[in-house]
This record gives C-alpha cells, sequence and structure tokens, in this order.
C-alpha cells in the first residue's frame, strides 16, 4: 500500500488502469465461459428433444386407393389409373422374395385368399359386382365387345366366402347324387368350384362372362362369337382367361372358356403373347 502512495501521480493512474483492464478482462471470460455453457446446456436439451420426436413419429401409412351397360364409355382399352396403381396392404411377398403385385395375386388350391383382403365392391346393373380397380377396364371391354354387335352377360363376380360355400357344397351334393363317394365327390367338386377360401372370385377381379343366346358352363361357350372375340381381344383391356384348355394340372381347375380375371394390361399382354397361365406367369416373373 505504501508502494502505491510511493509512487508519482502519474505511475498511480497508470497502475488503477492496469487493474481496471484486468477487472475487465475476467468479467468478459466470466461472461463468455457462462455464455459457452448455457449454449452446451441448449444443445443438449435440443438433442433430447429431436430424439423423443423421431420416436413417436409413426411412419406414414399407404392408403388403398360396372355398370356394365353404362353407355357412351368410348371402346378403347383403359390406361392404368390411380386406383391400380395404389397398392393394397395385402400385396404378396413370400420368404423375401420380390413383392407380387395385388393385381396378380396368386389364388388358388395351393394358396388361399390373402388374410385381410378387402374388396372396394362396385355393383353392376344386374346385382353383380367387382373391385373397384377393375370396374373401368371390365366396363370398357364389355362396350367394345358390344360394338361388335355382341351380347356378352356377366353371369358371376365376386363372390363372399358364404357364397362360394353355398355353390361348392351344391357341386358336392350333385356329384353325390350321381353315385360319387364322399371323398370323390369332394375333390371333384374341388376341380369344378373353388374351395371356399381359394376362390378367384372371392378377390373381386374375376368374372365369367357369357353369351346372352347361349348361358350354358361347359366347353361348348367357347364356340359362341362372344368368347372368340374376349380370347383374342380380352388382354388388351388387361384381363386374362383364367383357366386355358390344357392347364388343369398347373391351375387345379378345369378348363372354363367363361372366366376371366383382371391382371393389368401389362401383365395380360405378356401372358397372352406367352400363352401361359397365371400360375406359370407368376413363377417365372417373381419365383412363387
Amino acid at each position: 500500500m505504501s508502494d502505491y502512495y510511493d509512487q508519482t501521480p502519474e505511475q498511480r493512474r497508470q497502475l488503477r488502469a492496469q487493474r481496471n483492464r484486468r477487472r475487465q478482462a475476467q468479467v468478459r471470460r466470466r461472461k463468455l465461459l457462462l455464455g459457452l455453457l448455457v449454449l452446451a446446456v441448449l444443445a443438449v436439451v435440443l438433442i433430447l428433444v429431436l430424439r423423443g420426436c423421431g420416436k413417436d413419429k409413426e411412419p406414414a401409412q399407404p392408403t388403398p386407393s360396372e355398370n356394365v351397360d353404362k353407355p357412351d364409355t368410348p371402346n378403347t382399352p383403359v390406361e392404368p389409373s390411380d386406383r391400380e396403381q395404389n397398392q393394397k396392404p395385402d400385396d404378396q411377398q413370400r420368404n423375401g422374395k420380390q413383392e407380387i403385385p395385388w393385381n396378380l395375386t396368386l389364388v388358388n388350391r395351393w394358396n388361399p385368399l390373402p388374410e385381410g383382403w378387402t374388396v372396394d365392391e362396385v355393383e353392376l346393373s344386374n346385382g353383380w359386382a367387382v373391385d373397384s380397380r377393375c370396374y373401368d377396364a371390365l366396363q370398357q371391354m364389355m362396350d367394345a365387345c358390344r360394338a361388335e354387335g355382341l351380347h356378352p352377360v356377366v353371369c358371376s363376380a365376386y363372390r363372399t366366402q358364404a357364397m362360394q360355400q353355398t355353390l361348392f357344397d351344391q357341386m358336392k351334393q350333385s356329384l353325390l347324387d350321381q353315385g360319387y363317394s364322399d371323398a370323390d365327390a369332394e375333390t371333384e367338386a374341388g376341380r369344378q368350384v373353388a374351395v371356399p377360401g381359394t376362390s378367384e372370385h372371392q378377390l373381386g377381379l374375376a368374372v365369367d362372362i357369357v353369351d346372352l343366346d347361349h348361358q350354358l358352363l361347359d366347353e361348348s361357350q367357347e364356340q359362341t362369337a362372344v368368347q372368340q372375340w374376349l380370347m383374342t381381344n380380352s388382354w388388351r383391356y388387361g384381363f386374362i382367361l383364367r383357366y386355358p384348355t390344357a392347364k388343369t394340372e398347373t391351375t387345379g381347375i378345369i378348363y372354363e372358356p367363361w372366366h376371366y380375371r383382371y391382371v393389368g394390361q401389362e401383365a395380360a399382354a405378356e401372358i397372352y403373347q406367352q400363352g401361359v397361365c397365371l400360375e406359370e406367369y407368376v413363377a417365372a416373373k417373381y419365383g412363387a
């Protein structure tokens, strides 16, 4: 203290200035450290909040996307619609293999209807219904057929499980009445009417079409003008003859020259050109 007062006024002034500068530097360092500490705390809080939001956020779920006698529909093949491009949750994927799109869903005695499969029904003028995603294509195909002076009639389309069970039971009883044993009647009925749960009609993508003037469901149907036109042109509208002749061992169903299945234009064209059935096509393309 004595040294301070022994100095000249100028020296004391300089000493006071040095002390003030040191105090100011200490204050700035404290403020800087405090600011850095606040920023660090805020950063930690922000990271925790973002992590919490990421965990709580649910992934977006996909949304699923005839009057057959309806007039004034252009007689040109339908283009794939937005409904067709939207895949349903029940698209099939087996053993990690490439996913099978909804329009190629395989249903037969070895591949039952996918669990949870639903049909967005559109009612036809005669009371039958189809899945909305094949409605436009069916409408255009029927109109194009009629434009040739023909008279196609949809005699069966979407069936519920109960309806399929009734048809199967009726067929089995008919065979029993003909003298078949119960086991043989069961087997033969399954060849002519799909076992409930294994029918394409339950997909809502299949229709039975006959000639108005010849409505018998037997092989004579192939001789009608309606079937001749459909067999030649149905693929243009995304439909295939589902159970062609000589494919019974593969499809599990007898030849049905009246049963048409919607698979989309691209697949229908390839199936028609290759002369294969749906089972063969799906096996070759998807290994299913």
